[in-house]
């Protein structure tokens, strides 16, 4: 390896550059399928209840009054009314999750299962108004800290509490109660609707808990049969809006990075094999002096293991660097998009070494048919 110094630092570069490739677009496919995995939880076992003009993450108006209507269809336990709204407007491309403004009443909190911790301070309640919990990647953007207060919507809230990093949707909200919910988003309505309708009868969703052993996708069919104007949605909606979407994009994300170890893994089958013609002579002595085939092919398939190792933890600490730097410069905005997880690292190394060594395999395997006789004369 070290006769060739610049042949191998070449070699090593393709490995760098795939494992590179393979660290960032792993990476950021790991924190979009926590995010979905996340968003899995919260909706499993419940029913989203939007107007029937939106869908999962709807911001349409309803009418609180659609609460008393649904929970007389048969097998609903508890109705729980909720505004959802972006924390600001989207005037440009987000490659995360938007932060979110999220109220409700908690009438469903005891049949809740999808669980959140506080970090500091403690959850809200219903009967505070004028204050707010902040998610762990929002802290930053809104320098919240416990006792202190944050503008939202270009109003003063106190901050009571600050969530637990839970690596899913919940980091990247602010939670209010339901009257200061409904407020801000009465404000978001156009000026000849807002007239019309008082921010306490406005929502933007229902969450629908059932009963014990009722089926919630065959629940959300029920309510939109019996309820007008509006759209019920459960656990399989979600799973068919957002999960086949990123099913596609994790194969376009790994796919790209493949390419990159392809071509790699040929650049270290061409410089191993390089290698062993430039070492013909070399080989013939060690096996005229008694090296065995294993000895042979060890030795090959070592440097090569080599290459794959040098490589991969280059490759590893040129990605952990960029999704760092990305994440830090991303913080302020409270939109990190990359999680390098141990198991992506773990891999990214492993691979690039497996890599190398099944890339070293026609090479040595090349290595030890080579005759005796005519290597010995190889000049």
């Amino acid at each position: 390896m070290f006769r060739r110094k610049v042949r191998t630092i070449l070699t090593i570069s393709g490995i760098t550059i795939g494992i590179f490739a393979f660290v960032v677009m792993g990476s950021m496919a790991e924190k979009i399928n926590l995010l979905v995995s996340g968003g899995t939880k919260y909706y499993e076992g419940k029913v989203t209840v939007s107007d029937e003009s939106g869908g999962t993450f709807s911001t349409m108006p309803l009418s609180i009054d659609k609460a008393a209507e649904i929970e007389k269809v048969e097998g609903v336990q508890a109705v729980q009314a909720e505004v959802g709204l972006l924390l600001e407007d989207m005037d440009s491309i987000n490659f995360g999750m938007p932060a979110i403004i999220s109220g409700s009443d908690n009438k469903g909190v005891e049949y809740e299962t999808f669980e959140m911790e506080i970090a500091k301070g403690r959850m809200i309640e219903s009967k505070d108004n004028g204050k707010v919990i902040v998610g762990a990647d929002l802290v930053d953007k809104l320098e919240a800290e416990v006792g202190g207060t944050v503008k939202i919507k270009d109003k003063d809230f106190e901050v009571i509490g600050i969530l637990a990093k839970t690596l899913t949707a919940p980091d990247n909200m602010v939670f209010l109660t339901l009257a200061d919910s409904q407020v801000l988003f009465h404000q978001t309505l156009p000026t000849v609707l807002r007239g019309q309708v008082k921010p306490e009868a406005l929502v933007s969703n229902f969450t629908v808990y059932p009963k014990e052993g009722v089926d919630a996708d065959e629940l959300a069919r029920k309510i939109e049969d019996e309820i007008d104007s509006v759209k019920a949605q459960g656990p399989q909606a979600f799973q068919d809006q957002v999960g086949s979407a990123t099913g596609i994009l994790n194969s376009i994300l790994f796919g790209i990075a493949a390419i990159s170890l392809l071509v790699g893994g040929l650049s270290i089958i061409n410089t191993m094999t390089m290698s062993i013609s430039e070492r013909t002579k070399e080989i013939g002595i060690k096996k005229a002096v008694g090296a065995k085939t294993k000895n042979i092919m060890a030795e090959y398939l070592a440097e090569a293991g080599f290459i794959g190792l040098f490589g991969g933890i280059t490759g590893w600490l040129l990605g952990a660097l960029t999704v760092s730097l990305v994440n830090q410069a991303m913080a302020d905005s409270g939109n990190t998009i990359f999680l390098l997880s141990l198991r992506i690292s773990l891999f990214a190394i492993g691979f690039s070494v497996g890599l190398g060594i099944i890339a070293g395999i026609y090479p040595a395997y090349h290595a030890v048919k080579i005759n005796i006789v005519k290597a010995l004369r190889e000049e």
